[in-house]
């Protein structure tokens, strides 16, 4: 027989990790509280502007991405840091990839927010 308590509590500890993990990324990372002032943002013009469901959607999916992204690359630095503390060139290509995919992820963020936004801004 399994012991349910134990694993519940082993299951909050884990959302708990996580949460220490996205207020480590705000406290350090200057880009990440741009991400979250900005998901604030296209949420409040979202209530402002009384988008579709299925936009709901697009804009939560990509804000989610961006900040995936943007906490992925925080972790990939930090253990390269601790990795190497020397310059060495496969380590400087791997952070670079990593922050490539949050500028991709962000790009592609920013389209969807206009392609929802701009023409309700416009009009």
């Amino acid at each position: 027989m399994s012991d349910r308590p134990a694993a519940l509590r082993a299951f909050l500890q884990g959302f708990a990790h996580a949460f220490r993990g996205i207020l480590f990324g705000l406290h350090t990372q200057r880009n990440l509280r741009v991400h979250a002032l900005a998901t604030l943002g296209v949420i409040v013009l979202g209530f402002v502007f009384q988008i579709e469901p299925w936009e709901w959607c697009a804009i939560l999916i990509s804000c989610g991405i961006v900040w995936a992204a943007e906490l992925l690359n925080t972790a990939i630095e930090r253990l390269a840091d601790r990795v190497s503390v020397e310059r060495e060139e496969a380590i400087r290509e791997v952070k670079d990839a990593a922050a490539g995919a949050v500028l991709a992820a962000s790009l592609a963020s920013a389209a969807v927010g206009a392609i929802i936004f701009l023409p309700r801004l416009l009009a």
